[in-house]
């Protein structure tokens, strides 16, 4: 079974980088030197954690296996291994994005019907 790896990205940045072919990432994962990424039951924590009360993001998947070696998983929060990019994420590669909406705890949701084949 394919491993799928989500970014959660802001509209404008994701729109830049499918200009260039690839995203560098945001602020923070340049700083910690790599793109963080989320498995699938990672995503509500990242965005309850990272992303409360941000309009305009985009929620992208991609297949694991397209990302190759660049993609490590590590140790970070809660001791739980989370995917690591070490290098850009290239726009070539996406499986699907939507658009994550805030809310009412202003939060952004997730549609489970994304994730159904």
């Amino acid at each position: 079974m394919t491993k799928i790896v989500y970014k959660i990205v802001a509209v404008a940045d994701w729109q830049q980088a499918t200009q260039s072919g690839g995203y560098a990432g945001s602020a923070d994962d340049i700083r910690d030197g790599f793109i963080h990424l989320s498995a699938r039951h990672q995503l509500r924590g990242t965005l309850e954690k990272h992303f409360k009360h941000k309009n305009g993001l985009l929620l992208i998947a991609f297949e694991e296996n397209k990302l190759g070696s660049a993609l490590r998983w590590e140790l970070s929060r809660g001791g739980e291994l989370f995917p690591h990019l070490y290098g850009d994420l290239p726009s070539s590669h996406v499986l699907w994005q939507r658009p994550l909406a805030l809310g009412a705890d202003g939060i952004p949701r997730i549609d489970e019907k994304w994730f159904v084949c």
